[in-house]
């Protein structure tokens, strides 16, 4: 297998636009403790939910996703059947307690605030960055958590547009320069130029109905502070939480913050290089997105040319050579083991 090293030659040889798309290997990388899905499990077992803890023994299994899965199609079948509606809230109490436990779970094992991050951890990612942001790639991230913020905010990298920003609050009379007031960090002014896309949501984003927000730090409480207080009032973080990959989508397109990203993906042209993101059963979007991006195979036009993916094990690489044919572009493999990033 190639390196990336000589994946990032080749492509800069050619003059090929590069982007980024990551998922929990990314963050996995920096703490397989804290961010490994084993991690959110032992969470979910130690929090002592009798509902989650006998719902995942009924399926055998520690994957949210499957959980999810299997009570979206336990719905579907018992509304076909005209089943009883007092089952079917059952299931949506069950769905909604799944989701508050998963952001709990990520809230609770995440890092406390950027500090924890050692400087050099931090610098290091951020070249790995860079690399996609100085020559106008995108990156996509399906992770729920802040590294990615973290790094982008601490080390002020120039050009990382996430497509957030304020706005001048309309005080019904003019006011003073001096006076003028600013709302929160809202979602939409700067998304022309936006290159910086969490496909997924993430902690920081919430949708208040009307816009959507990236919550800050305030020069009093870190930003996880913040969030917390957020959650304990009932005000969750925009999380994809589905099952499947189609309920992803579905998820996705009802948000249009979530819709834009998930569109932009399929726009993009060059070459999409993949850290973290092992394409499972639950990635069909995804895989349709950059099917979207190639124009379905189209010999012509400008398009998604190929995708190099990063596989840590001989597995991975069999599982991604399993799958190859799902992409409508040239897929290539590499050895994620050697990609530096923390």
């Amino acid at each position: 297998m190639k390196t990336y090293q000589e994946i990032i030659d080749y492509l800069n040889s050619k003059k090929r636009q590069k982007h980024l798309l990551i998922g929990n290997g990314f963050s996995m990388a920096y703490n397989p403790s804290i961010f490994s899905y084993n991690a959110l499990s032992r969470f979910v077992e130690k929090s002592k939910n009798d509902l989650l803890n006998e719902l995942f023994t009924v399926i055998k299994n520690k994957n949210f996703e499957l959980l999810m899965q299997q009570l979206n199609i336990s719905k579907s079948i018992i509304s076909a059947l005209g089943g009883d509606k007092n089952l079917i809230d059952k299931i949506d109490e069950a769905s909604l307690v799944l989701k508050e436990s998963l952001i709990e779970a990520v809230k609770e094992l995440h890092p406390e605030h950027v500090l924890k991050i050692p400087e050099e951890d931090s610098k290091k990612c951020a070249i790995f960055l860079k690399e996609y942001i100085e020559k106008e790639g995108k990156i996509f991230s399906t992770n729920y958590d802040l590294l990615l913020y973290w790094v982008l905010m601490r080390n002020k990298i120039p050009n990382a547009i996430d497509g957030f920003g304020r706005d001048v609050i309309d005080q019904g009379h003019p006011v003073p320069e001096d006076q003028i007031v600013s709302s929160g960090l809202q979602w939409g002014n700067n998304r022309i130029n936006q290159n910086i896309f969490y496909l997924h949501g993430a902690l920081l984003l919430f949708d208040t109905g009307i816009e959507i927000i990236k919550e800050k730090y305030d020069g009093v409480n870190y930003l996880l502070e913040n969030i917390k207080h957020r959650i304990a009032n009932k005000e969750y973080p925009i999380f994809v939480t589905a099952g499947s990959g189609k309920d992803k989508l579905n998820h996705i397109m009802h948000n249009k913050y979530l819709s834009f990203c998930y569109e932009a993906l399929t726009k993009i042209e060059g070459s999409l290089i993949t850290f973290g993101f092992n394409f499972g059963e639950y990635d069909e979007h995804i895989i349709e997105a950059i099917n979207k991006a190639a124009k379905n195979g189209s010999q012509t036009g400008n398009k998604l040319l190929s995708t190099y993916i990063g596989v840590y094990s001989e597995k991975d690489k069999k599982h991604i050579e399993s799958i190859e044919t799902k992409f409508k572009c040239e897929v290539h493999i590499f050895d994620a083991k050697t990609v530096n990033i923390w």
